[in-house]
């Protein structure tokens, strides 16, 4: 999972230079605005931002005069004025009273704007870092943890296997358990799994816990991507050897020197490729694209494959020899329809991922929601729950989100104990009567509108065109109920 990214306060009355700062800097950092003190005032106790910067004319009270109680509440925000002066003797007193990190004057250039916030928001992880530090000093006396070890555990803690969200009996526990073992072992591992079950989410969790999580980690999703870029990519290219390339580029198994490389998709590879990676593995060598000379690398490589390799091997399409050196340790993934529980756990948080991201406040998904997605077989797995998620929380109207946001396809699929029910589906293609192929589609279509006008019988009548009377005999045949209520309850309802 993606650490968040740093958080930034702009305060200025004017909107249009609010709008110009947030531009310059959202592909960074993620951006919250104020138009004046109070308001700047109230997200700094809702939210932990670590960078400020503050027009010094606002009406009130002064960018400074803000700033200094900013220091007193709050003395880890990296704090930054925009003036349009800089009269020296205001300049020494922003320093003193409200320990100012940098005057930026207007106009300012938004390169400039984007080094400054990038140069605070260092700042604001060193002294972070050095507070971390001067703890682990005073506790060394009482502790046999060497400096390595601490610094291990907090990624353990913060990217480690406690990031794979999960239920208590989900299948992923056995996965995990199995993970943790391979971890501390410096082999090659093999990771199987259907697109977006979480397969870099795993890798990254690993390397985390491993005897190099103190090196970098990459990772390269090599998918719908050419041979050509592939070899780039991974391999580095000498200047010149493509059109457009003016510089030698370093390629991802040089960078990941002493850490971990997780590649995904190397069940697409072609025998070129196949080649390539098999004399990495076995001899840790590789040449530059364009180059003649061979570089060594001390690499940990987590491969990831879509498809099942052994099947692959069979069929001559994929090396055995690279097969058997990329699955020392083999994991399979489940996809989600097989991870009973663990949908309503990851669409929670998927959906306050998604309100942070975009700054819409919601308290969360409704029980007939959840039931309703629970029961979905996602063949796109966890990024389809999480764009799906996403889309209900922008047409969201309350902060508790309902089955009636959900799309319709999910909708259409009623409860099972096994996933999403496709009986429709079949009887479109598959065999039997008429008459039977077409009441199951009614049955999902009638459901489906239910929903969607949140059981309202009169409006959903009126979008089928039957009369309240006939859409009640449907649901009576079919036994359709509204979920969490009996049928004589709705009897009696009606």
């Amino acid at each position: 999972m993606a650490s968040p990214r740093p958080a930034i306060l702009l305060v200025d009355d004017e909107p249009h230079s609010l709008a110009a700062m947030k531009m310059a800097l959202e592909d960074d950092f993620d951006i919250l605005t104020a138009a004046d003190a109070a308001e700047a005032q109230r997200l700094l106790e809702e939210e932990w931002v670590q960078v400020i910067f503050c027009d010094q004319r606002m009406p009130g009270r002064t960018g400074v005069d803000f700033l200094a109680e900013v220091r007193e509440r709050w003395p880890e925000t990296v704090r930054i004025i925009i003036t349009g002066y800089t009269d020296p003797a205001d300049m020494v007193a922003a320093i003193n009273e409200a320990g100012i990190y940098q005057f930026l004057t207007k106009p300012w250039h938004p390169d400039q704007l984007l080094m400054a916030a990038r140069n605070a928001a260092r700042l604001f992880q060193l002294s972070r870092e050095n507070e971390r530090m001067a703890l682990e000093m005073r506790f060394l006396g009482s502790t046999a943890e060497s400096k390595l070890e601490k610094r291990r555990k907090a990624l353990r803690e913060g990217m480690g296997f406690e990031t794979l969200l999960r239920a208590p009996q989900s299948p992923m526990n056995a996965v995990i358990a199995q993970a943790r073992q391979f971890a501390s072992f410096d082999v090659p591992v093999l990771l199987v799994g259907e697109t977006g079950t979480g397969k870099a989410a795993l890798a990254r969790a690993m390397h985390y816990i491993s005897l190099r999580s103190d090196r970098p980690f990459y990772q390269l999703n090599c998918s719908g991507l050419t041979d050509e870029l592939i070899e780039m990519e991974l391999f580095g290219a000498r200047r010149g050897a493509v059109p457009g390339l003016a510089n030698n580029k370093i390629g991802l198994a040089q960078k990941a020197d002493r850490g971990t490389l997780f590649l995904n998709g190397v069940d697409g590879f072609s025998p070129r490729l196949q080649m390539a990676l098999a004399r990495l593995m076995e001899e840790g060598a590789f040449q530059p694209v364009g180059g003649a000379e061979t570089i060594t690398t001390n690499l940990r490589l987590i491969a990831g494959s879509h498809r099942d390799l052994r099947a692959l091997v069979a069929e001559g399409q994929f090396r055995a020899d690279l097969y058997y050196s990329l699955s020392l340790a083999e994991l399979a993934l489940p996809p989600l329809r097989a991870r009973p529980g663990d949908v309503a756990i990851l669409a929670q948080h998927f959906l306050f991922e998604a309100a942070r991201a975009h700054g819409k406040p919601v308290h969360g998904l409704d029980a007939a929601a959840l039931e309703f997605l629970e029961n979905y077989d996602w063949p796109g797995n966890q990024r389809e729950l999480e764009n799906e998620v996403t889309r209900m929380l922008i047409f969201a109207q309350a902060p508790l989100l309902g089955a009636e946001l959900i799309s319709r396809h999910i909708l259409q699929a009623p409860p099972s104990d096994s996933g999403a029910d496709r009986s429709a589906d079949a009887a479109l293609t598959g065999e039997g009567s008429l008459k039977d192929r077409v009441e199951l589609i009614e049955m999902r279509i009638l459901r489906e509108t239910l929903t969607r006008h949140r059981w309202n019988k009169s409006r959903a009548a009126a979008e089928l065109g039957l009369s309240r009377v006939g859409l009640r005999a449907k649901l009576e045949r079919y036994g359709i109920t509204q979920p969490g209520r009996s049928l004589a309850e709705e009897e009696e309802e009606d």
